[in-house]
């Protein structure tokens, strides 16, 4: 029975060995789904010291990262998280509901990867900063804009109905309030936490931030743009207050993720993850247990409606609504990230056209974030 067990905890180690020595693999990365559900193109992590480990000569700008079923290539990006040294491998794929894929890395010139995730300062705009990838647009308020009638707090989204990345174009043009065929800015902010935006909460009142004053991009696309946005201490109820915001978007999704850190003196902070709330009724979801707050606003018109949420992880949250605001309860302690996602979707965007899409989509979200994919190198 021994030498049975052996062979088959073996057969694995032999089966990555010979397909290494058929295929020339200097790696073989296994990904692994075991969710119920589909993943389409999902961006996923590999780390890049258990790579390296495999295949220490590896050049970075020469390898290539094959489907060892299809032997197409999969499109990568070497992240960095502001490091000079890469920190991983993402690469984008789809697996089927307990699916299971292998890719071989392999020495070769690479195909140019299509850039789907994108973020940059705006100098030229009073300081924004926008990013966005192939769904979805988003910006955030900079110094330069403090003081003005034109003044905003929150997190602002502009609608898209194209993969094509628009926001160099969309600033060139300073005309991204119409509607040309691929999507616009009519999402009213103002000062709010506008579509997800986190702040103290100290006896029913919001505690705003003045807008970001320093920024850091830390990767840039093809697949994930990852930044900070830092903000000068403040005033809470008597207490100073700081905040550095770590801002994530891959590929294909229609969520962030937002890392929040507060430094202060003291025990916990409370803050809420809000969601601004129009005049005229709309669909809202409020799901304490899984941390889900889905709102399909009003109909903006002949702009059709916009879908926005929030997803806070890791701890235990309440949720209610005060005059301006759907909230997120959570707590913040000293130098200790609040994680959560907040994102949005547009019903002329072609793909989450109702109520019931948007909060399924957020559903299907949070188990992925609890199921993740499985990722292992041979």
């Amino acid at each position: 029975m021994k030498r049975i067990i052996g062979f088959l905890l073996l057969f694995p180690a032999l089966s990555s060995a010979l397909m290494a020595q058929q295929t020339g693999a200097k790696a073989i990365l296994t990904v692994s789904n075991p969710a119920k559900i589909e993943r389409i193109n999902a961006v996923v992590s590999l780390s890049w010291a258990q790579i390296t480990a495999k295949y220490p000569r590896i050049d970075t700008a020469n390898f290539k990262v094959l489907n060892a079923l299809t032997k197409k290539e999969v499109p990568f990006q070497l992240e960095h998280r502001g490091q000079a040294s890469i920190q991983n491998l993402l690469v984008q794929l789809s697996l089927k509901a307990n699916g299971t894929a292998k890719l071989l890395i392999v020495a070769g010139k690479p195909a140019p990867v299509a850039k789907k995730a994108y973020g940059r300062y705006v100098p030229e705009r009073f300081d924004d900063f926008a990013w966005e990838n192939d769904k979805v647009a988003f910006r955030m308020y900079g110094k330069a804009l403090e003081g003005r009638k034109d003044n905003a707090f929150g997190t602002d989204v502009w609608v898209k109905r194209t993969s094509k990345l628009v926001i160099n174009d969309w600033y060139k043009t300073g005309d991204y309030h119409t509607d040309h065929g691929d999507g616009m800015d009519y999402y009213s902010v103002g000062l709010t936490l506008g579509a997800g935006d986190i702040a103290p909460y100290v006896k029913d009142s919001v505690y705003f931030p003045l807008n970001y004053h320093n920024w850091k991009v830390l990767d840039n696309g093809p697949l994930r743009t990852t930044f900070q946005l830092g903000y000068d201490a403040w005033d809470v109820a008597g207490k100073s207050v700081k905040v550095l915001k770590t801002i994530s978007l891959d590929a294909g999704s229609h969520l962030n993720r937002v890392e929040a850190v507060y430094t202060y003196n003291g025990d916990m902070l409370p803050v809420v993850v809000g969601i601004v709330k129009r005049k005229e009724p709309g669909t809202i979801l409020m799901d304490e247990q899984q941390g889900i707050l889905g709102y399909w606003e009003p109909q903006h018109g002949v702009d059709g409606t916009t879908g926005v949420a929030t997803i806070v992880t890791g701890q235990p949250v309440t949720m209610d609504t005060d005059k301006t605001h759907l909230l997120s309860h959570a707590t913040a302690k000293n130098g200790e990230p609040v994680v959560y996602y907040n994102g949005s979707a547009w019903s002329k965007g072609n793909e989450i056209t109702t109520a019931q899409a948007w909060f399924n989509y957020l559903n299907n979200f949070k188990q992925q974030l609890q199921q993740p994919l499985k990722v292992s190198v041979q």
